[in-house]
């Protein structure tokens, strides 16, 4: 699958960690796996309670809320932004980027180059080894959404699981109201 592709979980998956996610494909190597980040997980953290920062980057930068990018690593941090100018970025499409220059990133944040809403910031990952995401896609456990990078800063993380089904429209507009217990229906 090609990077700046959405995942969306079914509503039965049955898995916690992925349970009404949206994850967007960052990498899909055949040899490496897929490397991707959840994009519906928000925590009460920010980037100022997990790292160091100067004093002098300001309240936005360590304001900026994190989100969990998965179960994988989750002592590492990962970012996406708007920023094409940004060295070591990679571009997933719809002026999306994924990592690049991190100090560079929080200095032009902190001068107020940057908008904090053009930045996202995840705790872990999500990764698939070589074949395992393919599996999971045959088996339907993953609803496909392509080229929809853009959609990481218009949609609210609480509800993006569930607008981004109803904007795939027909029977995926169905599964956007599917309960979360089907027992408790």
């Amino acid at each position: 699958m090609r990077p700046g592709t959405l995942l969306i979980s079914q509503p039965f998956l049955g898995d916690p960690n992925f349970e009404r996610s949206v994850v967007l494909l960052c990498r899909d190597e055949p040899e490496e796996g897929t490397f991707g980040l959840v994009l519906n997980r928000v925590t009460n953290l920010t980037l100022g309670d997990v790292l160091d920062l100067p004093a002098t980057v300001g309240s936005a930068v360590n304001d900026l809320p994190l989100y969990v990018g998965g179960p994988v690593e989750p002592n590492t941090l990962h970012y996406l932004h708007r920023r094409a100018d940004l060295p070591g970025s990679t571009d997933l499409g719809q002026g999306v980027y994924w990592g690049g220059d991190f100090e560079l990133l929080v200095s032009l944040i902190g001068s107020g180059i940057v908008s904090a809403d053009d930045v996202r910031l995840f705790a872990g990952y999500s990764g698939w080894s070589a074949g395992q995401l393919a599996g999971e896609m045959q088996g339907q456990s993953w609803i496909r959404h392509p080229a929809s990078a853009g959609k990481v800063f218009t949609l609210a993380s609480d509800a993006f699981w569930r607008d981004i089904l109803r904007e795939k429209g027909g029977r995926f507009k169905v599964l956007a109201n599917y309960p979360v217990d089907p027992r408790l229906n």
